[in-house]
């Protein structure tokens, strides 16, 4: 089974942005986009940031 040509990787709560560019890497993809957004819950009513969510888009490496 081929690889798809783009794809989006999620940093993880427990993994630095390193580590989440490595893991692509070691999967052959390149760096070709990033976007954040905030990841919310509700609280009594009130909506409260948890975390932000921070993905890159992966463009398959020539080989």
């Amino acid at each position: 089974m081929s690889k798809k040509k783009t794809l989006w990787f999620e940093v993880e709560a427990d993994e630095t942005i390193e580590d989440c560019l490595n893991r692509m890497t070691a999967e052959g993809y390149t760096v070709t986009g990033r976007k954040e957004e905030p990841l919310f819950t509700e609280v009594n009513g009130e909506y409260v940031p948890v975390r932000q969510v921070i993905m890159f888009k992966g463009t398959l490496t020539e080989q």
